[in-house]
């Protein structure tokens, strides 16, 4: 029943629950318990009104409307706390210069890589590309290499576990289905290339004379991670074979590409070297690039940084293509991550492959 008691208990549990109320979903809380059209305290109270007596309705009315009054009025004051209490959303500045968008940056060895191939493109060669599992032949036996060579030694390879089978066609058979399979001891063991030579091979397989291409790609060895040396690294490897090729075409081409490479001044040592491959062959070397052949650690005091290796081709490589002994050729191979380390002055090796944002933005777009 309506009386001023029950009034003045409804008005302290609205206070009590108004003091609770910390935001504005709160405070909507507060509102629909007691104002709701539906179930509010208040509002079952002018319901009671019309139960109550005739000479007693008209001052419960007004003690009712007092309460509904007050609880509006508390609940605008609350909110109105609330509002001003709130942070004000931060104010753009359009005068303020826009935020530069952050933008990729292609990897150092990428660029090398292009730029290496964009010079050799410009002199008429070809680039290959060829698959990263090889069989013993192709990566070994046609460059001069047998088994019992001392030179498989230079290069710890890592075998596959079984034979990969994958169909070399001779020269103008296009059809599988018209070569002999092999049968597992005529099967050559296959490996992870140790160098992009083994391109040269079949390429010669499938083309006559003049040859001139370059193989990029990734090889394998089974090095241990340190400043210079990585298990996987990549290599560019050129050929070029044909009638009355001489060791003066091999200096003229590989003294043009490096100072294309580096810049017109780049001083060039050829020196003897061995590879089983070539004959005769040289280790290519540049003046070094930080103290101009004065010597300095980088150096280790020599004035010079050794960049590739190259050779005449050994006749023991035109006979296992088939190639007559009319022609003659030179080969060359360097590491990308060699020529990137020079161009860029980076003294570890490791930090081409780590993916360290630091590292990689300091390159050209």
């Amino acid at each position: 029943m309506v009386d001023a008691s029950a009034l003045s208990q409804l008005r302290e549990a609205f206070a009590r629950d108004l003091a609770h109320a910390s935001s504005t979903r709160d405070l909507q809380t507060v509102r629909d318990r007691y104002l709701g059209r539906k179930g509010g305290l208040v509002t079952a109270l002018f319901a009671d009104i019309a139960k109550a007596a005739p000479d007693a309705r008209r001052a419960l009315g007004g003690l009712v409307n007092d309460l509904k009054s007050h609880i509006e009025a508390e609940l605008d004051a609350r909110r109105a706390t609330l509002e001003a209490a709130r942070p004000s959303a931060p104010r753009v500045d359009l005068s303020l210069p826009g935020r530069q968008p952050v933008i990729g940056h292609r990897h150092p060895l990428t660029l090398v890589r292009e730029q290496i191939e964009a010079i050799f493109t410009r002199m008429g060669y070809e680039i290959l590309d060829g698959p990263e599992t090889e069989d013993d032949y192709h990566n070994f036996e046609a460059l001069n290499m047998p088994a019992d060579h001392p030179a498989r030694d230079m290069q710890d390879t890592l075998y596959l576990d079984a034979p990969f089978e994958r169909p070399v066609l001779p020269v103008g058979v296009d059809r599988p289905d018209l070569v002999r399979p092999r049968t597992d001891a005529e099967q050559p063991a296959t490996l992870l290339r140790t160098h992009t030579s083994a391109m040269q091979i079949r390429y010669m397989q499938r083309h006559e004379p003049p040859v001139r291409v370059i193989a990029p790609g990734r090889v394998y060895r089974r090095d241990n991670l340190d400043l210079t040396h990585t298990p996987m690294f990549q290599q560019i490897e050129g050929l070029v074979a044909g009638p009355g090729v001489t060791m003066a075409d091999l200096k003229g081409t590989i003294i043009g590409f490096l100072r294309e490479l580096f810049d017109a001044d780049t001083k060039v040592q050829f020196r003897p070297s061995f590879f089983p491959y070539t004959e005769p062959s040289a280790d290519v070397f540049i003046g070094c690039r930080s103290c101009n052949g004065a010597g300095c650690g980088i150096c280790k005091r020599t004035g010079w940084l050794e960049v590739m290796g190259s050779g005449m081709v050994h006749p023991a490589v035109f006979a296992a293509v088939d190639y007559p002994d009319t022609i003659s050729g030179f080969a060359f191979g360097m590491g990308i991550e060699r020529v990137a380390m020079l161009m860029y002055r980076v003294d570890d090796i490791r930090l081409f492959y780590e993916n360290d944002i630091r590292f990689l933005e300091q390159f050209p777009l």
